[in-house]
């Protein structure tokens, strides 16, 4: 293990709602919990068997550790370990403090020309990783992100760089689907109060032809049907968002078209991929940051989460630096 000071830490969706409701399915709050998953910081002191990182690096923190060598892990696929420690996610504690411990090989050291608020950003990037890689986004895809949230930016960002030909994203808000132009969205449709029929005919007007990829990041059920109606026969839909464990869908109209359904659990293995994508700077995420607060006014950063005020809040926990 090693000991972390952290710097940057950013708020999430899920973090808001854990304050909020206390639980997140059955992920239920009982005791008194550290919030914070998106994370980076210095190390301040490595444990004896650590030979990768020394007092004085400079790293981004992988949340989800599993606790065994299970099957899952023989596999690959860590993330689908059912007794994985995770950071925020009760009963485990979370990384939104001065200090923390967290296991060496989860800590992944950051290129000098890697700033802790891009650290801290690869966590909410990885998911976008995960989600188009299980897309199956390739040179020249279409595709469809429904929902210009965090999670729904990520995903442009990465479409694009795995070669997606046109991107379109839809939402409600207009200065939402103004970031994801920003970020590299091809087309956007800001969406007032159509069905999902209209929406799915709205993408396919603008993109000149049904999607062969929808990544759906809103959990929101009238979102899940336009996503299987939008999506072209044979292609894919990848459910991000999380939204009431019961949702109505046209699964036969999936179905007969051969719409693949896949789903997302956090991500595995994309740390790496990421740091060398910022490292040569062939993605951005800066433009992701809209408000940052010091540690001190946490409940403040969380209100401004919570009202969906700009896009990613970010925390800074070390009063010592003087970055700007």
């Amino acid at each position: 293990e090693v000991l972390l000071r952290m710097h940057s830490v950013g708020i999430c969706g899920s973090d808001v709602h854990y304050w909020q409701h206390g639980r997140i399915g059955d992920f239920v709050v009982k005791d008194p919990m550290v919030l914070g998953h998106e994370a980076s910081g210095t190390v301040v002191k490595v444990g004896s068997g650590v030979t990768h990182l020394k007092p004085g690096d400079r790293v981004a923190i992988e949340p989800g550790v599993p606790r065994e060598m299970d099957e899952f892990c023989k596999t690959g696929r860590y993330n689908l370990s059912p007794t994985i420690f995770f950071c925020a996610t009760p009963p485990d504690d979370g990384n939104l403090c001065r200090y923390y411990k967290h296991s060496a090989s989860y800590c992944y050291k950051l290129p000098d020309n890697i700033t802790f608020e891009e650290g801290a950003l690869i966590e909410p990037l990885s998911v976008g990783i995960h989600a188009c890689k299980r897309a199956e986004v390739t040179l020249g895809s279409k595709v469809f992100v429904s929902g210009s949230g965090p999670i729904g930016l990520v995903n442009v960002i990465v479409a694009k760089m795995m070669g997606a030909a046109a991107v379109v994203v839809t939402d409600l808000s207009a200065s939402r689907l103004q970031k994801a132009k920003e970020v590299g969205a091809d087309f956007t449709v800001q969406v007032k109060n159509e069905t999902p029929q209209e929406v799915a005919s709205r993408v396919e007007g603008v993109l000149g032809c049904m999607p062969d990829i929808t990544v759906e990041c809103t959990g929101v059920q009238a979102c899940i049907q336009a996503g299987i109606y939008a999506t072209r026969s044979g292609g894919t839909l990848v459910l991000v968002g999380l939204g009431p464990e019961m949702v109505t869908v046209p699964i036969v109209n999936a179905a007969v078209r051969e719409v693949d359904i896949r789903g997302i659990f956090r991500y595995c293995n994309t740390w790496p991929a990421a740091i060398a994508l910022l490292a040569s700077k062939r993605i951005d995420v800066k433009p992701l940051v809209t408000h940052r607060f010091p540690l001190e006014k946490a409940l403040e950063a969380f209100e401004t989460t919570k009202r969906g005020e700009g896009v990613k809040v970010m925390l800074k926990c070390d009063p010592t630096d003087q970055s700007p």
